[in-house]
Parts: structure tokens; sequence; C-alpha cells
């Protein structure tokens, strides 16, 4: 066995005093393989090294909480003996290298951690960032990422349902590619990746293990550089084919007992999973590298160890069950390998050839290392410029904002991605929230994922605040009850000072976000090293929410029907023009402190909101945020094809001010005052700013749009510039 030295180590990204730490840890110098393992368990990607002090401080616990953080995904009861299973990971690096299979294999993965857990996952989501629109590689990495995630998602058969798209000159050297599922399964099914049962096999079930992936997890734990493009070995190839039989599989032996703890080979591959198994069983596992199913001849330990081959999963049996599950796997044409056993030795021992190829503790594996990075706090931003005297006409304000690159519909993107398939998606892209009958029941989850860079990069405590409330409020404003968030914190290199800052300050703004809101964090993922050449991008806290609907014929969208003819503001009038899309159009950047947010204003707007909303009272509603009123009561012309006369000021704060906790409603003329008089009790402020009805957008000055043509123009982005030569 070759004994590595610390230019290995360094290689492999571990830092001189870890290497020193290995070596005590060991009582020796490691050997290369053992080394590796080291290397891939203290990534930044695998040991959240960095951040793991301050997650801490997110609140996970609720009654209706089954599982939080630490396991494949989270777990949430949703009644009837049935519970959501959801998680969102990123996958930013490897999608910027080689975008097609990047993004694939991100689908793949995430879909693996919610059947895992022994769900059928039937949704999906993504949030894409890009760079500047005229940046010379953001055509192809749109392309390749939307095509990565229509291609393994359609073929799994899984419903994508909903997402963000944005483009940021700021994201030009790391894009970012975050992707959500959301799975159901029996409240008395659930499966955990435990290692346990001394002498019960631990089984490798699912594709063969190839060179590709090897220090994934460690690459996903650096920054880019001009020589990243020769990293591509690193990126993961996929086959949504094989997943699929993979997850039948599997579903099919968790409905006997012969499982008793299961992992996927995600991150890390096989050292991940059986580490992390043998550390939550409390004991240790011993592995026979040549009993492995790979596909490339002259494998050694070290690379299938290090592996991130995808469609692979790590089983615990009960002993006496290889037969059955044996017989399963080989039906669904799966290979099949009893590769070792449980021990109560507290070491992870990899065999070969009869003789001992690797030996390390558990424990310090699956512990990592934990940093309490130095910081600062991030500064403020630039001042809002002066309004100018003269601002251009409103409608044609709105006309540039909706065609131009922020508001421009996505339809473009999930034209691409099957969002009807299983025939359970009653509301779907294009919405406040996805809307996803539970199949063979009258329940109904809502699904959504919400962030702001911009306000984040300018307050990363409010930005953080203002993607949990935002995320609230989607799910508010299909008449959902909100239970609980998965993150997705995408940040710059934590060894700058100001980056862990914006960290620490976002933590802190969704930390009492979801304190106030009774909204608790129950999965996630932080992804770190968003940086090229010095660069970083701006802190994205990624924020994934699932609610419940109990009755799915109690659930709204943002369509104007041709039952209402009135409109309401929810929230009092707009004041804050800072960090808008506004401000953004006319200035040609982002000036100014981000909207403020009232978490108890939040609170008692939305469950007044969400109460109408079961009362049947609304006939559509849509919450305000990116561009403001006039854009919000755009969306809902468009989204229904009937027209409105807004009835207000036709000033720029009024218009186009993005202040938080406020919904637009459309109701009837009857229900006005039933309305009027609960929110007279409830102390909510309440406006009729408008009347519905025709096909135009008009301004109580007399100034109107047909909708037809603001469909054209909201429509026409996408198209024109994924199609340029």
């Amino acid at each position: 066995m070759t004994v590595a030295n610390l230019k290995s180590a360094q290689e492999m990204g571990l830092t001189d005093t870890e290497y020193s730490r290995i070596k005590k840890i060991l009582g020796r110098s490691p050997n290369y393989t053992e080394l590796g393992l080291f290397s891939a368990m203290w990534s930044e990607h695998c040991s959240y090294k960095s951040s793991r002090k301050w997650l801490s401080k997110l609140p996970t616990e609720a009654p209706w909480v089954i599982c939080g953080p630490g396991e494949n995904a989270g777990v949430v009861d949703i009644g009837d003996g049935l519970a959501l299973v959801f998680k969102m990971e990123s996958h930013n690096h490897p999608s910027y290298i080689e975008p097609y299979q990047g993004a694939a294999t991100g689908v793949g993965g995430i879909l693996r951690d919610i059947f895992t857990m022994g769900a059928r996952p039937f949704a999906s989501l993504n949030c894409l960032r890009f760079g500047h629109e005229d940046h010379p590689k953001t055509r192809y990495l749109l392309d390749g990422v939307v095509a990565g995630i229509g291609g393994y998602g359609n073929c799994m058969g899984i419903p994508t349902v909903g997402g963000e798209c944005t483009f940021d000159a700021r994201y030009d050297g790391n894009i970012l590619v975050n992707a959500m599922s959301v799975g159901v399964a029996a409240t008395d099914g659930i499966f955990y990746a435990r290692a346990t049962g001394v002498d019960s096999p631990v089984v490798y079930v699912g594709s063969k293990t190839g060179r590709d992936g090897i220090h994934g997890a460690t690459m996903a734990s650096a920054s880019f550089d001009e020589d990243s493009q020769d990293k591509r070995p690193t990126v993961q190839v996929g086959d949504p084919f094989t997943e699929k039989r993979l997850l039948e599989a599997c579903l099919e032996l968790m409905s006997s007992d012969a499982i008793t703890g299961i992992q996927d080979m995600g991150a890390a591959g096989l050292t991940s999973s059986a580490i992390e198994m043998a550390s939550k069983g409390e004991g240790g596992i011993e592995l026979d590298m040549d009993l492995v199913p790979s596909r490339e001849e002259g494998m050694t330990p070290y690379e299938l160890m290090l592996s991130e081959s995808q469609e692979r999963m790590l089983m615990v049996l009960q002993p006496g069950s290889e037969d059955q599950a044996r017989r399963v796997f080989e039906k669904w044409e799966l290979d099949f390998s009893i590769i070792g056993r449980v021990t109560d030795s507290d070491h992870i021992v990899l065999k070969t050839g009869g003789k001992v190829a690797a030996s390390a503790p558990v424990q310090p594996l699956a512990d990592g290392v934990s940093y309490d990075r130095p910081w600062v706090e991030p500064p403020m931003p630039p001042q809002l410029p002066a309004l100018p005297a003269s601002l251009p006409a409103p409608l044609e304000t709105l006309s540039k904002m909706l065609g131009g690159k922020d508001l421009a519909s996505r339809r473009w993107i999930w034209e691409q991605y099957d969002h009807s398939v299983m025939a359970d998606t009653v509301t779907g892209p294009g919405s406040d929230a996805a809307v996803i009958r539970i199949h063979s029941t009258n329940k109904a989850i809502a699904v959504t994922a919400d962030c702001t860079p911009r306000y984040c990069m300018a307050e990363p405590k409010l930005g953080g605040t203002q993607a949990v409330a935002e995320c609230w409020r989607n799910l508010t404003c299909v008449g959902a009850q909100p239970l609980a968030i998965t993150d997705c914190l995408n940040f710059g290199n934590p060894e700058k000072p100001e980056v862990m800052g914006q960290f620490i300050r976002a933590i802190e703004g969704m930390s009492e976000a979801c304190s106030a809101l009774n909204f608790p964090v129950v999965s996630g993922n932080v992804s770190f090293y968003n940086e090229t050449e010095d660069s970083n991008i701006p802190p994205t806290p990624q924020i994934g929410g699932v609610g419940i609907l109990e009755d799915i014929d109690l659930r709204c969208d943002l369509a104007l029907t041709a039952q209402c003819n009135r409109l309401l503001l929810v929230g009092g009038a707009p004041k804050h023009l800072g960090q808008s899309l506004f401000a953004r159009n006319i200035f040609d950047g982002d000036f100014g402190p981000p909207p403020q947010v009232d978490l108890s204003l939040e609170q008692k707007n939305g469950n007044f909101v969400r109460q109408l909303i079961k009362d049947q009272l609304v006939t559509a509603c849509h919450d305000i945020s990116d561009g403001g009123l006039l854009v919000t009561i755009a969306d809902m012309c468009m989204a229904g094809n009937r027209g409105i006369t807004l009835e207000g000021e036709e000033t720029a704060n009024w218009l186009f001010g993005e202040d938080q906790a406020r919904y637009i409603l459309a109701t009837t003329e009857d229900a006005v005052g039933i309305i009027s008089e609960k929110a007279l009790r409830a102390e909510v402020n309440l406006a009729e700013i408008g009347r519905v009805g025709g096909t135009r957008l008009t301004l109580n000055s007399g100034d109107a749009i047909p909708i037809n043509t603001l469909n054209e123009l909201h429509t026409e982005w996408f198209p024109s510039y994924t199609n340029v030569s």
C-alpha cells in the first residue's frame, strides 16, 4: 500500500493541519486510499465544516415534523397515515463544467434522496441562476442545463412543476443549478441510513461503478479558475432509465421487511454511503472491494470508493433475506452484490485480494472537521439615485419590464419539462405555487421555491428573511397551509470574511422568519466556493417550501376568472423602490436597501388571505413581489386573459414598489362587503383598487394596453434569445 504524503493531501484539498490530524487519528501516515476517504468526508460538500455551527441556529421542529435535517431528506406528517419527503440540493460546479450531465445528475441525485427514504417522488422543481445574457457561455449553459433537467425528469416520468430562472452578470463564472424533489410515503414506512446488526449483509445495488465523478465532492468544495473545464472527468454521467428501474426495485423491496438501512451513493459515492451508515448505526463496516460491480478494468479500491457513478444504492439487509432481495433486483435487471458486512469494530475496513487495503475509524471520518471562520459585516448598498423629473409612462415601463430578461415568461423553459405526467398536477409552472393531488385522495400538496438574490446581496439578513416570507406567501396564495422548508444555501468562498458574514446574516434572517411563521427547516444543502478567480456569486439562500390543502377543491390561482369583477389590495400602499426591478430598469443597477419584512404583518395578512380562500370568497390571488403592484396585476390579466381598470396613484412607488406582505385579490361584488368586514375585525389593511373586465389593462388616467399585446411582449424574449445564431 502506497503511503500518502502532505503533497498528496494538498492535491486532494486537505490542509496541512488536517493532514496532521489524520496522522494523529490513525497513529501513522495514511495510505493513498485512506487519505482519499478522509479528503472526501472532510470536504466542505460532505462535512459542512464552515457552516455547521451556524446551521444549528435554524428551527427544525414542529408537531408535524417526523424527520428533520441529518437524513437524506426531511419528512413531515400530512395526516391519514401519509408523509411528505422532500429535499433540495445543488449541482452548481458540475453543471458549469458539463451543463447537460451536471444538471441531469443533479435531478437524479435528488430523486434518489427521496426514494431512499421509502417515498415515491411525485414532483420536482429547479432554481437556475445564469450569468449575463450576453456572456458568450450563457446560452450554451442555459440550453444544456434545461435539456439535462428535462431529459432526466421526463424519462423518469416525474413531473417538473415549478422553479425559477434569472440572469445576472455576477453568476458569469459560476452558475447555480438547484434541484428539489418531493415524494409521498406511509408514515410507518420511512427508511433511514443506518447500518445495524453485527454480521448483517451489506449489499450494493444498481449500476456498475466506473471512473466518472471521482472526487466530485472535493471538486464541489473548491473555487473555479481558468482551468475549470479540465475538471470534466469529475462530472458524473446519468442514465434515467436505470434510475427508474432502481426506484421501482427499491420501493418493491421496501414493501417487505428485508431492508434495515439504505443510503444512495451520492457525493463521495461508496465512501460517504458506507461511512454515514456505519456512523448512524454506531458500529463498523467491512467491504470486499473485489465484489464491487465495476464497468472498467483494473479499478483500484481508491477509485471504487471515490467514484460518483450514478444510479447506485447501498443497503443493509436482514440476515436471511438475501435471496429475496436478489430476485427483486435481478428482475429489474440491476446489479446485486453482497460486498460486505456490518461489524462492531467502529472502523471501516476495505479488503482486496484477502488483504486489508484501508482501515480507519468511522466516527472521525463521519464527524469531519468544523471551523469557526472569521467574518465581517457585509457592506451596505449604495443609495438609490434620485428619481428623474420625468418618468416614462407607466404602461411603457411595464411593457419594458415584462418584455425583458427579468420578468419575461419562462414558458420556453418549462415547456421542455413534462409537468403533467402522472395526471395529478392541478396547477403547474407559472403559478405562485404548483398544486399536486395526492394520488387517489382529495388532498393536495403545494410546492414552491423562492429567493431574491439582489435583496440578499444588498442586506443578507433581510434577504434571508424575505426568501422565507415569500415562499410562505406563495403557498398561501393557492390556499395551502405552509408546513416546512428545505434550503439550498449558495454562497462564495467561506474563507473570505465578507462571504462568511453574508452567510451568517442570511442564516439569522431565515431563522427569524422560520420561527415567526412556524415554518421549520427539515432538510437542505450548503454550497460554498461558488467563486471564480476571486469573483463570488451574490448570496443566494434558495428556499423550497411545501404546504397542504386538505381539500383540493378549495384552492386558488392567479388567473382572473369570468366570475370576478372587483380587485382588492391587502397590505397597504407601497412606499419602497430600493432594490426593485423598476429601479434596475430605470437606473441600470441595483441601488438602495431592500424592502423591510414585518413578520407579524406577514403572518396576519397571510392567515387572513388563506381563510378567505378557504371560505371561497376569493376567485384569484397573487402576492406582490418582483416588479410591484402593476406587474402583479398584469400577471393576473395575462393568466386569465381578462382586463382590469386600475384605480390609484400613478406614481413609481405605488405602481412598482416591492413592499412585502401584500396580495392582490379578485372577488365578486357581493363578496366585497363580507371581506371588508372580516378585514376590519382582523385589523388588516384592505383597499378596493379596481374593476375586472374587458380585454385591456387600463389606468385611471385612461392609458391602456391590450392584454394580447402584454402576452406577446411577455412571451417573446426567451424564444428570441435562444434562437439567435
